[in-house]
């Protein structure tokens, strides 16, 4: 589903009014007509609907993802994703635990139009750093990361990390996946070269580097760079799902 599909931003626009178009045949912005007779959909909320998709149309054309990103309800990020696909930033983050104000980052690996990069504390990551690879992204994309890798990255490293953000932790529920990535992974069928290493066993690898054993690197960035590059197929999945559900099923009249 495309930003292109959407009317919900629209003040007066619910759910509801916004199937009412689909069903209707205005599945785009262009096919957008103010005299369709649409319930719910009076010529004020017309005039709103005309006004947004004149002023979406040039934000579009700017790739001005924080403004769709302030347009739409929360709960439909998602719809972002199809047209900021190629520049969206898949990262993860690694830690010693779960407290920012104590513990330390120790990896975070960033995946972004199908190259990764992964930083390692000690050597190149710093808030520089940070911030150039986030200032590269139109969409940020994690997995419980508005609650865990953002905050932790910007108390660790006094950074503001203001980028569009969707957590595919959200829309995974939306469609009946809970629990944590992995199990989430292999519900959906995608495979990992690492099964057996966990977040604990990431904590431990970081150690027995500290102490020495470079091997402990190597497996824990490894482990890093896959969560990180599994979260590009996991929100190709989810956004399909999602577009199945909410467009294809709203265009069809009940």
């Amino acid at each position: 589903m495309r930003i292109e599909n959407s009317f919900i931003p629209v003040e007066g626009v619910g759910e509801t009014t916004e199937r009412r178009l689909w069903e209707r045949g205005v599945t785009t912005w262009e096919a957008f007509d103010p005299a369709v007779d649409v319930a719910g959909v009076g010529s004020t909320t017309a005039d709103r609907i005309e006004s947004f998709i004149a002023e979406s149309l040039t934000r579009l054309d700017d790739g001005d993802a924080a403004y769709f990103d302030r347009a739409f309800p929360s709960g439909e990020r998602w719809r972002l994703y199809e047209n900021f696909r190629e520049e969206t930033c898949f990262f993860d983050i690694e830690t010693t635990g779960l407290d920012e104000h104590r513990d330390q980052v120790t990896t975070v690996s960033f995946h972004q139009d199908g190259e990764t990069t992964t930083l390692v504390a000690g050597e190149d990551l710093t808030a520089r750093r940070l911030r150039e690879r986030f200032a590269d992204a139109s969409l940020l994309a994690t997995f419980n990361g508005a609650r865990f890798d953002v905050p932790f990255l910007e108390t660790a490293f006094d950074i503001e990390i203001d980028t569009p953000h969707l957590d595919l932790m959200y829309p995974c529920k939306r469609i009946g996946l809970s629990g944590g990535l992995k199990p989430i992974e292999k519900e959906i069928g995608i495979e990992r070269d690492r099964p057996d290493i966990s977040g604990r066993d990431a904590v431990r690898l970081w150690r027995e580097y500290e102490r020495g054993d470079d091997d402990a690197l190597d497996r824990l960035v490894s482990y890093n760079r896959e969560d990180t590059e599994n979260l590009r197929t996991l929100a190709d999945v989810v956004t399909e799902t999602l577009h199945e559900d909410v467009f294809v099923g709203g265009t069809v009249e009940g």
